[in-house]
């Protein structure tokens, strides 16, 4: 074992505060992994509202680990050391359970490298009963765990909260008594939220479309997805601190889930109902807060809370300097917006995902130029000379006019803040649009990767002209890769392990054509709604039925209300 990667872990140790370390032998080990490197990782409220809930128990205890740096990894390498843990620097596969929280598909790829690192089996078929319970929640666990089947033996659907407390519960249970591993495994497919895939076989017909998913050994059809009715009652926030995070923010949680019906967004759905907290509790959050630390709030629109001036004002009153997660141009309000230009913040961020009022309105944005000029005028009120615009291509029946149309947006917003005497930058984040599981567009295909990189590449050589204007564009063909993940089955899990052996995640379409798996079949075929999907095991709440309305009004470039008191529309209430 090298002390040089030993010494490395303990200083970064030292710079924390609200890391928990219990002694050896006590409490069941848990190790917490965020395929990403710590930055990244310790800037996840998730990994927070886990690592309290496990360390709350009196029989587990919770130890970090994440992706070394090229530095780190170099370390491990030379010296065949297994990943260790940030709290003990006790390798991966000396712990009992192993959970991964994954928050993006690209990550993948870093999920079985963790586990390759750490001495781990990466299948979980090869895995005995002495060896660690490997288990994954998060964002892209809930949508479609299929890609990732050959290596997790048990998925988190939904919300974690209360199923990781009930699968700890029956996980120490099955190990009191000694039960095996398929025992164990089949005892927690019994847990509502809880996924275990080895117990549901998928079936193709000859044309490679799944033809049946049929459960084993009497576990249930379906896996409803767990969501917290009463969020007051888990706080959420900045459990372990340290100044070498991305944003280097005090993260506090003001609500959940969302109710603007994006038809783009996965997230719109897989965490509905939108669930304000309470201000005493955010209050709460807030006096915890150490003296003069900057407070993140997070939330899908942290400008929806009907009390956000009320929050703004009672973090001023504390004198702490804040940010958001995101907000919307149609319910930011001034005082929010004088609250971070207070804390130092430069540039404001709008999200009109696109430059034509007819694309917006077929994915259900609510967003009208006449609310991104009024966004505009308070930022400018307060201060902030600089604005970026988040925007994606390859939307649903895009022209080449709603390609021109965020170019005659940008241009007219910049010569709105040379008006207001804003001469500042004007940033556009360009992406190209990925379909996700369930969202009504998750029958459509992705925009090819040719027409998306001309698309990128006019805009910007066009608004290049003016050096004001600054255009970041993603990879298409990440987005590319992305998208297959987004949306494969089973198949593409086997894909994904020889991808690894390959060495690179590039290599990804490659190791397809090898296989004889074309990539348009995932990525640019248009699906009937009546397609059996990779992800129909599992039941976000919502109706399919309502997702097929929801596409047929986007074809009619109809809007949609948002989620309202005593609604019935979706099925989640």
């Amino acid at each position: 074992m090298s002390w040089k990667i030993k010494s490395y872990l303990q200083s970064v140790l030292h710079d924390e505060t609200g890391y928990s370390i219990f002694p050896t032998g006590i409490r069941t080990r848990f190790a917490l992994c965020y395929p990403n490197q710590y930055n990244v990782g310790m800037s996840n409220l998730g990994m927070h509202i886990i690592y309290n809930q496990i360390n709350s128990r009196p029989d587990t205890a919770a130890e970090r680990f994440f992706v070394p740096d090229k530095h780190l990894q170099k370390q491990y390498d030379q010296t065949n050391t297994p990943l260790l843990s940030l709290e003990s620097q006790t390798a991966l596969y000396e712990f009992a359970i192993i959970g991964f929280a994954i928050s993006f598909e690209l990550d993948y790829f870093n999920v079985l490298s963790m586990l390759e690192l750490g001495k781990v089996s990466l299948l979980s078929s090869e895995r005995e009963d002495h060896d660690p319970l490997v288990i994954a929640g998060g964002p892209c666990s809930t949508f479609n765990p299929e890609p990732l089947s050959l290596f997790i033996d048990a998925f988190i659907i939904g919300e974690g909260e209360e199923t990781i407390n009930n699968l700890l519960d029956a996980y120490l249970d099955c190990r009191s008594k000694n039960i095996s591993r398929h025992d164990i495994l089949l005892k927690l497919a019994h847990i509502p939220g809880v996924y275990v895939p080895c117990f549901y076989h998928h079936f193709y017909s000859e044309s490679g479309l799944l033809s049946a998913i049929e459960p084993q050994n009497n576990v249930p059809c379906k896996v409803s997805r767990q969501w917290i009715k009463n969020i007051d009652a888990y706080p959420a926030h900045t459990v372990i601190s340290s100044n070498n995070t991305e944003f280097n923010f005090y993260l506090i949680e003001t609500a959940r889930g969302c109710g603007r019906h994006c038809r783009f967004c996965m997230a719109g759905y897989c965490f509905r109902k939108p669930r304000n907290r309470s201000v005493a509790s955010i209050k709460k959050m807030i006096l915890a807060v150490p003296s003069q630390k900057k407070i993140g709030l997070m939330g899908a629109a942290v400008s929806d809370h009907p009390q956000i001036d009320t929050i703004c004002q009672f973090i001023n009153e504390t004198h702490h300097p804040m940010s958001v997660a995101s907000f919307r141009a149609d319910s930011v309000t001034q005082l929010l917006v004088d609250s971070l230009a207070a804390s130092g913040q430069k540039t404001l961020t709008l999200a009109p995902e696109a430059g034509s009022d007819k694309i917006r309105r077929i994915i259900n944005k609510g967003i009208e130029d006449k609310h991104l000029y009024s966004a505009m005028d308070m930022g400018i009120k307060a201060g902030i000379k600089n604005f970026r615009l988040y925007i994606m291509v390859g939307l649903p029946e895009e022209t080449f006019e709603d390609t021109e149309a965020i170019i005659t947006m940008a241009y007219k917003l910049r010569a709105y803040m040379d008006d207001h005497n804003a001469h500042g930058k004007l940033t556009l984040s360009i992406n190209p649009f990925v379909p996700k599981p369930f969202t009504p567009f998750q029958w459509l295909p992705m925009a090819d990767i040719k027409s998306t990189s001309i698309i990128l590449k006019h805009i910007k050589n066009t608004l290049k002209k003016d050096r004001r204007i600054e255009v970041l564009t993603e990879s298409s063909r990440e987005s590319c890769l992305q998208g297959i993940l987004a949306r494969g089955d089973r198949r593409i899990s086997q894909i994904l392990l020889e991808t690894y052996r390959s060495g690179s995640l590039k290599l990804l379409p490659k190791v397809m054509k090898q296989h004889l798996i074309d990539e348009d079949f995932y990525l640019y075929r248009q699906r009937c709604t009546d397609e059996i999907l990779p992800w129909d095991t599992l039941d976000m709440g919502v109706k399919k039925s309502y997702f097929i309305h929801e596409l047929e009004m986007a074809k009619q470039e109809k809007p949609t209300l948002k989620c309202f008191e005593n609604c019935r529309r979706c099925g989640v209430c």
